[in-house]
């Protein structure tokens, strides 16, 4: 019976996560779990963690994670940032704004990448059919994401200016209301907004990808000192995070039905868009591509004071992964 009273003890504390702070450890009858806050995102990009969560692993690997759900990854980092979290999902733009604002971060591992997910979302009736009738137009973005840096990138493909436009900063839970209520024309946003969005306008939406200009990474990013201080922790969560790769390849709905249930969107939204990304945990080239990419466009656009290019590998942590599974580890050093 004690055993029965303790795990519903251990399930009440995760649902309260909102509460005064937790102590550093739990016991669960001889073992002794290592709690841990894990800011992640209600975005398809974090489904890993996700699974991770609903599937016990973290707890199989002795890890007491506290949820601390956002809607976006920069959120997400900067619960990180301020202390609230010790492990943080985010997209390769916030991490490299926060490097370039002098922060000491780790990437310890990509957890997804798509080159399908960002897109610009027109409305027919504004005089959008095709991406040159952009021109002039009010596009809604969200500084400082893949958002931001997608939107210039599509432009640029387009042989067009951020100058020839109009940008609206809002906050991706903002973009559809704006749309509907004819505030933008258009918006650079991301899944699941990008799908909703689409659904809401049926007929007068036109929807813009470009599968060769960005290819997005997710990742698990962490403070550097914590990265050093605790490595069997940092071990521990990746541990759990390659049985849940394991679990979303092998069982892909049952995988959709975990992040429907744990976000409350429906089933269909999520196999919809299902196919537009890959979840592997592992290190790739592309994310030290698209850090110095991003990093030009921001020293260019003088999105940043920084005026030399950091070593992206210095704020990449890949001792950990590689000790685990070193073929998902590729960066070239």
């Amino acid at each position: 019976m004690w055993r029965i009273i303790l795990a519903l003890c251990g399930a009440l504390t995760l649902a309260s996560c909102d509460k005064a702070p937790l102590p550093a450890t739990d016991s669960v009858g001889s073992e002794v779990r290592q709690k841990v806050t894990v800011a992640f995102t209600s975005q398809p990009q974090s489904t890993l963690v996700h699974v991770a969560v609903s599937k016990g692993y973290f707890s199989v690997q002795g890890l007491d994670v506290q949820p601390l759900l956002h809607s976006f990854g920069k959120a997400a980092l900067q619960s990180l940032l301020d202390g609230k979290a010790d492990f943080a999902t985010v997209a390769e733009t916030p991490v490299m704004f926060s490097v370039l604002k002098g922060d000491k971060i780790f990437v310890i591992a990509n957890i997804e990448s798509s080159n399908r997910n960002n897109g610009v979302m027109a409305r027919t009736d504004a005089g959008i059919a095709r991406a040159a009738d952009l021109k002039g137009k009010r596009i809604g973005f969200t500084p400082g994401t893949t958002s931001d840096f997608f939107l210039d990138s599509f432009l640029t493909a387009q042989g067009l200016t951020r100058k020839e436009i109009t940008v609206v900063p809002l906050a991706p839970g903002e973009m559809q209301d704006a749309l509907q209520s004819k505030k933008v024309d258009a918006v650079s946003t991301w899944n699941y907004p990008l799908t909703q969005i689409r659904r809401a306008l049926g007929s007068q939406a036109v929807l813009f990808y470009d599968q060769e200009i960005f290819t997005e990474t997710f990742n698990i990013a962490a403070k550097q000192d914590f990265v050093r201080q605790n490595p069997q922790t940092v071990t521990r969560l990746l541990r759990a995070l390659i049985q849940a790769e394991d679990f979303v390849a092998t069982h892909p709905q049952q995988a959709q039905e975990i992040v429907a249930a744990a976000i409350n969107i429906d089933k269909e939204l999520v196999q919809e868009v299902w196919s537009a990304f890959t979840y592997r945990v592992s290190l790739e080239p592309t994310l030290q591509i698209t850090l110095e990419d991003e990093t030009r466009w921001a020293m260019k656009n003088k999105l940043t004071d920084r005026t030399a290019m950091p070593n992206y590998l210095d704020y990449i942590h890949e001792g950990s992964l590689k000790a685990l599974k070193p073929e998902a580890v590729k960066l070239d050093r």
